[in-house]
Order: structure tokens, then sequence, then C-alpha cells
């Protein structure tokens, strides 16, 4: 039995891409050790598998001044002898980083002590995080051909894709909706960070939409709308779990934010759809990066959050809904990997 030692964390997105590769290895019988921060939002997320979980101090690192930096500059060395106990106890074969500021006192603690990393980064270009990471892994899995990397080894795996969405089925949707033929169906993510906006625009528009389309609208936590819960053909849900895949399976046309994991799965799902990237003011500019890159290459239409409107959603819904197979087709153009066995091969490797 060989072990894994997994880490990332900060936001969702650096945990549940790794979570198949978990997944896989926990059924082939490996041993995981997970580390993520005290926050408890890892551990919620990887509590499913039935992983062994650490927490560890963590500092954000950030790209401006903040008084909170003071701070942070004690948590990160805390953060690093923490992992140091963690990784000479738990003994890995391999560490798989998925970034964040999680990583970054596992990856130096896993260096020091001689256990190499084989991290991923899932946007166009890296973040500060798996910059300050790269001088110490031994191997850097990315998603994109283009991505831009000082690591000495890099392998374009893309990411692994959830099993329940690869085999979601838009049948057992119709039924969960009790929704008729007819429409098309628009899905509207608005469910993360920062996506206030994106909600409140389909608030605005939502009996025009509704008029023309079956609308799901995920809005997120304290989002729904009370005034238009009368609206036929126009759904809000805080959040959907299980459904997810069968959901994007029906679905004609999202709507999204851009982050690269989300995009990806958009892509490799073959979906058409509007990008909405976050705005500078409330990122690092990864996600106009990502969105792009995919509307250069014709898998997308991208409303820059400046330019978003009630006018601009319909005027731009009404020039892909009429021609989503021509959409379909452009999109399958992106290459699909098989990302899980890329970088399961690729950590095998590392095993003594």
């Amino acid at each position: 039995m060989t072990t894994f030692l997994f880490t990332g964390g900060g936001t969702a997105g650096h945990v549940i891409p790794a979570k198949p590769v978990m997944r896989h290895l926990l059924e082939r019988g490996d041993d995981i050790v997970y580390v993520g921060s005290k926050s408890g939002l890892e551990s919620d997320l990887v509590s499913d598998l039935g992983v062994r979980y650490f927490g560890i101090t963590t500092g954000k690192l950030r790209r401006y001044l903040s008084f909170q930096n003071l701070f942070d500059a004690f948590r990160v060395p805390v953060g690093i002898l923490q992992a140091l106990w963690i990784v000479a106890r738990a003994k890995p074969s391999v560490v798989f980083s998925k970034g964040g500021f999680v990583a970054f006192p596992v990856v130096v603690a896993s260096w020091v002590l001689r256990v190499p990393v084989v991290a991923h980064e899932s946007d166009l270009t890296p973040g500060l995080a798996t910059r300050l990471c790269t001088p110490f892994v031994k191997l850097q899995c990315v998603n994109f051909e283009t991505t831009r990397t000082r690591a000495k080894k890099v392998v374009v795996s893309g990411t692994p894709i959830r099993t329940e969405l690869l085999n979601g089925n838009a049948s057992n949707a119709r039924k969960w909706l009790k929704l008729t033929e007819g429409k098309p169906v628009i899905v509207v993510v608005g469910g993360s960070l920062g996506a206030g906006e994106i909600n409140r625009v389909v608030h605005n528009c939502a009996e025009t939409l509704a008029n023309n389309y079956i609308v799901l609208h995920v809005c997120g936590r304290e989002q729904i709308h009370d005034g238009l819960t009368h609206l036929e053909d126009y759904y809000q849900f805080e959040f959907i779990d299980k459904e997810w895949g069968d959901v994007l399976a029906l679905a004609d046309v999202v709507v999204s934010r851009s982050g690269a994991n989300a995009l990806l799965e958009l892509l490799t799902l073959r979906k058409p759809n509007i990008l909405i990237p976050l705005p500078i003011t409330s990122s690092r500019g990864d996600q106009i990066e990502n969105a792009e890159y995919s509307e250069v290459n014709g898998w997308s239409l991208v409303i820059p959050q400046e330019k978003l409107t009630e006018n601009s959603l319909l005027a731009t819904l009404d020039l892909i809904v009429p021609d989503t197979e021509s959409w379909i087709q452009k999109i399958a153009e992106f290459p699909v990997r098989d990302s899980l066995a890329t970088i399961v091969e690729e950590l095998d490797r590392f095993v003594d």
C-alpha cells in the first residue's frame, strides 16, 4: 500500500478536482492523507472520502498591501513547521498539490524532507501560490498547452471531471423538475464568489427570459428573489448538489463565470456557453484570461461584467441559442484528455 499526501485549499476549486484522483487511489487500495486549513472548508469537501485529514495554520498570500500581511508573515512559518511534522509522520511517497495558499507550507515542508511534489494548476496563468511553489515541485500538471510556467517539467494533463457530471442524464433532470419538452433550457450559475451582479441582471429580466426559455438559475445562498417565484419556467435554486450532472446534461446553454474548473467542465461536456468573468477589481484577472482564451478559440461568447446588462444578456442569448448545434461542433475541437489516468501515471512515477 502506497501513501499519497494531497493538499490544496482556500476555495472549493482547489479541492474538488483532486477528488477523482483520491477516489481512484483509494479504490485500488492506497492510503490518502489530506492537509488543508483549520477553517474546515477542505475537511468538509473531502469528508465523504473518509481520508485522514490534518489542518494547519495558513496565511493568505496577497499581491497587495494589507495590514493582515503582518499577521500572515507569522502564520506561514508556523504552517511550515506543522506541515513538517505531518509529512514526517505520514511518510508519503508522493505529494499532490492542487494549489491555493494552504499548499505552500506543505510543498516547502515536502521539499525539505525530500518527498517529491506533483502540482496541478488549473488556470491559463499560474496564481501567486503556484508560482511560489514552482521551485519546490518535481512536475507541474496544467490544463492548457499555452499555460506559462517556470516549472522544470510540465505535463498537459487537463483536469479530472467528476463522474457524476460525465454521467449526467437529461431525462432524469426533466423528471426531477417536472419539465415538459419545448423551450430551450438555459442554466445560469450565479451562486459563486462575486456573482451578485449576474443574479441582479437575471432577476431584472427574468420575466422576459421565462417567456422564451426554461431558466434554471442557481442563485447562491440567500439570493432567491421572492417576487419571482410565481413565474412559470423560471426556477431558482440556492444550490444544486447530486442532480447537478443531470441539470448540465439538460442545459442547451450555460451562463457562468469563467473559473478554470467550471470552464473545463463546460468544454468537456460540449456545452454552448456564455462566460461572464470576474472583473480585475475582484480577482487577479485569471477569469478574464480564461474567457478570452475560450472565446478566441471559438468555444464561448463573453460578456465583460462592466458590459453586462439585461439587454446584453438577452442579445447574446439570441446569438447562441438558435445555433447550438454549430457551437457544439466548434467546442468538439477542444481536446478532452484522460486527465485522471495521466495524473495517476505521473504520481506513480515518483513512487519508490
